[in-house]
């Protein structure tokens, strides 16, 4: 598997969660399953919506993830062959009432401006400021992702 893997993989919201829920049931998932569970991880469980997640699997998503030796298909179950290495980075996956860490980064960086402001020094505002944009960047790369 080429340099073309990760993009493919990286290129699309779905292929990423497609790629996660494989990851996190064993390598194995009935197609079913994926789209209930793309479907709610996009915030839209109604019928119309798991059918247009159901639709893009079949006719984009899986066949560019099978010509590029991700996952095999057959009878409606989808197996994971591999993950390239450098797509785990970008998948990091969050808890129910947990936070992330690009937020964990940004409430701290926050509290470290106040801190800045109150004392009235110049270097931390500043260095804070920065991390706050820092993590908010992150954070809205790793939304879109």
């Amino acid at each position: 598997m080429g340099v073309g893997a990760s993009s493919v993989i990286l290129g699309n919201s779905r292929r990423l969660l497609l790629v996660e829920y494989l990851r996190n049931s064993e390598g194995r998932a009935e197609l079913r399953e994926v789209v209930e569970y793309i479907a709610e991880r996009e915030g839209f469980t109604d019928r119309k919506h798991r059918k247009s997640v159901y639709v893009s699997l079949i006719q984009t998503h899986i066949p560019k993830l099978e010509r590029e030796g991700v996952i095999t298909f057959k009878r409606g179950v989808i197996t994971l062959i591999r993950v390239p290495d450098d797509v785990t980075v970008y998948m990091e996956t969050v808890k129910k009432n947990d936070i992330s860490w690009s937020s964990f980064y940004i409430g701290l960086s926050a509290i470290f401006l106040i801190a800045g402001v109150y004392i009235k020094n110049l270097e931390l505002t500043i260095a804070a400021i920065t991390y706050v944009i820092v993590g908010l960047i992150h954070r809205r790369k790793i939304k879109r992702l």
